[in-house]
């Protein structure tokens, strides 16, 4: 019997052969060749103003967090159903991450509770496009506006993904993207800032650079570069660039193709969501394939799900225990309102494996393998 883990990182095209081309180029540390190739490329195709990669998304939103001068006491309001690192990069500055309650049809930050979250102290909002689907961030971001409040999208699972057209991660202020070998388009580890306020474009190249103005040197802008504000060494090394950048030529294939798996799972468990046993995600034409996940009746019903596929090697898994509820989430954090969605949906949702080198036959096996469970 075929094993079909959750994920499986994959090779698309000419990544060894970059690879080894950045190490004959005989520049391996940050800012090289395929560095500043992927900063072209997601400028032009995302139309962004400034890209930086970074050696995590959380990296990334690090940066945005001292970028937007969290001071300790700020606070920021952002969902509990998310990754740590969108509360922690806050928290790191001294903020208080405010945590709103999610959307029960796309599980993202729901916009309509931002409002009565905000007080004198609130700095920022950072939505997540919580797998490849868009926020309403029109809402957002003129809620944002009438509050001055700046936005920091955490578009780690969203590469893309749209929203009226526009690519996510560059309506906000700033735009946080993953490359981590779970995501769509993989480094292993990696990560972008996308700054699309020019404002902040300057500091963001001295912040990434250990708080030194190195880029503009080598740029010829400054005769010698120093130490002239906070920052540190955010850069990836050029081998993950050059890996990168060789399935960023193939983005569009890899996005297709797990496009088309999500439509295949939404085709084969049609039927037990119109028999009430289960919940299907929202796929529409603005999401990235990021992720298919089931939304079940209980607890006891995943548990036994999980373990029913396991035992013919099959490997989904849940997500994220909501950081309201977490030690930390307790000690650093506050809830604005209740957290009834939150709480209820992150028991209750269970992602299928889902990765480039999946077929129709591994579709239809889990897909089998549901409907005999029911």
């Amino acid at each position: 019997m075929k094993h079909i883990p959750f994920n499986k990182p994959f090779i698309i095209g000419r990544e060894l052969a970059l690879i080894a081309d950045a190490v004959e180029r005989g520049h391996l540390s940050g800012d090289g060749t395929y560095t500043k190739l992927c900063h072209r490329w997601f400028e032009e195709r995302l139309e962004c103003r400034k890209a930086l990669l970074t050696h995590s998304c959380t990296a990334a939103l690090e940066m945005a967090a001292i970028l937007c001068d969290i001071q300790p006491g700020d606070e920021v309001i952002l969902p509990s159903y998310t990754f740590v690192s969108t509360a922690n990069a806050f928290v790191l500055r001294g903020a208080v991450p405010v945590f709103v309650d999610i959307r029960p049809d796309t599980l993202n930050l729901d916009e309509m509770l931002i409002e009565a979250a905000i007080t004198p102290k609130t700095k920022v909002v950072v939505p997540v496009h919580y797998a490849g689907v868009p926020c309403e961030m029109d809402e957002i971001m003129d809620i944002a506006r009438r509050h001055s409040l700046l936005v920091v999208e955490d578009a780690a699972q969203a590469l893309l993904s749209t929203y009226k057209d526009k690519a996510l991660g560059t309506i906000g202020h700033f735009g946080c993207l993953s490359f981590h070998e779970t995501k769509n388009i993989i480094s292993g580890e990696g990560g972008a800032l996308l700054v699309n306020d020019a404002r902040f474009v300057g500091r963001a190249e001295v912040i990434r650079e250990k708080g030194t103005n190195r880029s503009q040197f080598f740029r010829g802008e400054v005769d010698k570069y120093t130490w002239v504000d906070i920052g540190s060494s955010y850069l990836p090394g050029e081998l993950v660039s050059a890996f990168l950048y060789a399935q960023l030529e193939h983005s569009d294939e890899i996005t297709a193709q797990r496009c088309r798996i999500c439509s295949a799972y939404a085709e084969q468990l049609a039927l037990l969501e119109k028999a009430g046993k289960l919940r299907l995600p929202r796929f529409d034409a603005d999401s990235n394939g990021h992720m298919f996940y089931i939304l079940l009746d209980s607890l006891a019903t995943r548990t036994a799900l999980i373990a029913h596929l396991k035992a013919q090697d099959i490997y989904p898994v849940f997500h994220y225990v909501p950081l309201h509820s977490s030690p930390a989430g307790h000690k650093y954090g506050r809830v604005s309102g209740n957290m009834q969605v939150t709480d209820s949906l992150s028991e209750r949702l269970l992602r299928l494996p889902l990765h480039y080198e999946m077929d129709d036959a591994d579709v239809a096996r889990i897909s089998t393998a549901i409907r005999g469970f029911f």
